[in-house]
């Protein structure tokens, strides 16, 4: 059963980052699978390039497909009215331009797996660690978007 807010609508939020490669990507998939019945989820990013075939495959291993994402400006969603707008990232926080209707900027960072070097363990193991502080965000949406800024 879909729970709604007071207009009897699902809130609107949109996870904003740099590339909508993997962060945004993550966090929207865990808020459609966690929180289909709260949230209305979209993700988009400021440069878009492509999702990140380690972030699909982490996701995957969580029981989320994103496989069927794309990597999106947020001027494509011009027009969506929403409630919060969740910067994941210091550059797409910096550089997210206003719009009216953008609802109430949260910023979240978390930090990119796409840097991470090292063995292919090491880095599958960045991805995870990213998946799941973002899920453990997620999970606790949407009374964490009224609390104060706390890192991640």
């Amino acid at each position: 059963m879909r729970k709604e807010d007071a207009s009897g609508r699902l809130l609107k939020v949109l996870f904003l980052c740099t590339g909508n490669a993997c962060r945004s990507q993550m966090a929207e998939g865990w808020a459609r699978t966690l929180k289909s019945d709260l949230i209305e989820a979209y993700s988009a990013g400021i440069s878009p390039c492509f999702v990140h075939p380690l972030a699909i495959r982490v996701m995957d291993e969580a029981g989320v497909d994103i496989s069927g994402h794309y990597s999106k400006h947020v001027e494509e969603l011009d027009g969506i009215e929403f409630d919060y707008v969740v910067t994941l990232c210091d550059y797409a926080d910096s550089k997210c331009p206003y719009r009216p209707g953008q609802g109430k900027r949260i910023h979240r960072p978390f930090e990119d797996p796409i840097h991470a070097r090292g063995t292919e363990a090491e880095v599958m193991a960045k991805f995870r660690s990213v998946r799941n502080r973002i899920r453990a965000f997620v999970e606790k949406m949407p009374e964490n978007l009224e609390a104060p800024d706390s890192p991640s």
